[in-house]
């Protein structure tokens, strides 16, 4: 395991007071971790340092060609006081199966999970407290080589930067609007989408804008050959009950796995509910919003936790979801993964670590 360096902040920034408009993404906390890979040394130089900005050669790799990938996972604090992280070993496996795709050195489990504990608890003051808020933790790569030649990275860094948020939807928990895309697509088969790249988000920003445009959220993607079976939505995968079964689209190379994916399951078949992974077609979907077998719809991710689907446009149709109501499946399980993140409940699973 690397040893961490840690050089505090000298001069550490005001925390804010109010815990009701921290927004997301919008604060950063007093110190970042950074560590650096070459082909030659591999992983080294381990270290926790202020917050700052990055000094970059014009010509380094990511700024070309989008030698990228990034994580995301939160620390909560409980009603005792005690921080804890929620299945962050999901997040490093996946960051290794994200570097092996684009060609990034993979940064072992073990030190993934050192740097994030250590700079959480050295940063542990800015976990706020009010339920529903927490730390985002961005942990991230990119390549740095200094030659515009199309290549292998040679050269890296690993970083994690953390910020206090509130919800992510400024909807909060309320039902939201979906736009399901029919012209771009947002991944295909044998390409990036299972990895968690930039280049992934970037190419989903003009559909997103269009649905913004018409008063939806987000958008729900397509399959990229036939544009015919559900994916996920923008920034979240996605569930649906139909006829008492709860359906999410298979992870067939083109969907991110998500870690609130992965629970939601865990968490439904421990309920009880019948649960398939499995091809999804929009006509499927489509006739289920037809004949009312369609009971509820879901995002999830960590950024959201649980987001409702409240209402659901397809082409020039638009189909109002459980009369635009948050529906008792979803609202389940919004409490129980809450309930377990910020320790109102008990972890059957263990899946929280505290730092």
């Amino acid at each position: 395991m690397l040893d961490i360096r840690i050089e505090k902040t000298t001069a550490p920034k005001a925390k804010p007071t109010d815990e009701s408009k921290l927004g997301f993404g919008q604060i950063f906390t007093d110190h970042m971790a950074l560590i650096d890979w070459n082909s030659d040394e591999g992983w080294h130089d381990a270290r926790i340092v202020p917050f700052g900005n990055f000094s970059m050669h014009p010509a380094a790799t990511c700024l070309h060609y989008g030698s990228e990938i990034f994580e995301g996972l939160k620390a909560y604090r409980r009603a005792d006081g005690v921080v804890q992280l929620f299945r962050p070993e999901e997040n490093a496996r996946r960051m290794i199966n994200s570097a092996e795709r684009l060609c990034l050195p993979q940064l072992p489990e073990e030190d993934f999970l050192n740097i994030v504990k250590t700079l959480v608890r050295l940063d542990e003051d800015w976990v706020p407290h009010s339920f529903g808020t927490s730390l985002y933790i961005r942990p991230f790569m990119f390549g740095n080589d200094e030659t515009l030649g199309v290549h292998a990275v040679h050269n890296a860094v690993f970083a994690v930067i953390c910020g206090p948020v509130g919800s992510y939807y400024k909807e909060g928990i309320n039902p939201v609007g979906i736009m399901i895309e029919d012209k771009d697509v947002r991944a295909v088969r044998g390409g990036t989408g299972y990895a968690k790249c930039g280049g992934n988000y970037a190419a989903s920003n003009r559909a997103g804008e269009r649905a913004e445009k018409q008063g939806y959220s987000q958008v729900l993607w397509l399959d990229g050959v036939e544009r015919k079976y559900i994916e996920e939505v923008g920034a979240m995968n996605v569930m649906f009950k139909i006829g008492g079964v709860v359906v999410t689209p298979a992870l067939t190379g083109s969907i991110l796995p998500g870690v609130t994916r992965k629970s939601c399951i865990e968490v439904l078949k421990q309920a009880g509910y019948p649960v398939e992974e499995r091809l999804l077609s929009v006509d499927e979907l489509e006739r289920a919003m037809d004949e009312g077998t369609l009971e509820e719809a879901w995002g999830c991710g960590t950024a959201a936790v649980v987001s409702p689907i409240g209402k659901l446009a397809y082409k020039d149709k638009t189909f109002v979801v459980n009369n635009g109501e948050i529906g008792p499946v979803t609202q389940m399980l919004y409490d129980t993964l809450t309930g377990i993140q910020w320790g109102r409940i008990e972890d059957k699973f263990g899946w929280t670590t505290p730092v």
